[in-house]
């Protein structure tokens, strides 16, 4: 398997413990300065180190009850970048569906996620997520 199959295969594996909930898993995945960096300007946007995603992951199932469904479109990998085209499909605890579109983009190193960028419908996360509510200045 060459490396670019191999980091395919551990991006897959960890969106599915996301898709999970498997908290251990997604931090274990994580390097120890590894950040997930949500786009946009919205109440969720921003750079979080490993810690705090560990904290996010946690509450997954309390804004999502039923769970929050992926669906893979498409991977690419060169290199150490992975990146991936998905969906999402889930019933947020307001009762709102929740159904977005993404595009993630991985940086591996050492066979872990240094970085993680998450672009997304920021306009449906203030919606559905955030309640409406938006960031001051």
């Amino acid at each position: 398997m060459t490396d670019p199959e191999r980091n395919k295969a551990f991006v897959l594996d960890f969106l599915d413990a996301v898709r999970r909930g498997d908290v251990a898993k997604i931090v274990a995945a994580y390097t120890e300065d590894g950040y997930c960096e949500t786009m946009g300007r919205t109440l969720i946007s921003g750079r979080f180190p490993r810690d705090a995603v560990a904290a996010a992951s946690g509450r997954i199932f309390e804004a999502f009850p039923q769970g929050l469904d992926f669906q893979i479109l498409t991977v690419t990998a060169e290199g150490d970048r992975v990146a991936v085209e998905a969906t999402s499909r889930g019933m947020h605890v307001s009762g709102k569906l929740y159904a977005n579109h993404y595009h993630f983009l991985f940086r591996l190193r050492d066979g872990k996620i240094a970085v993680m960028k998450e672009f997304m419908d920021t306009e449906h996360v203030t919606e559905v997520l955030c309640g409406g509510a938006r960031p001051s200045v």
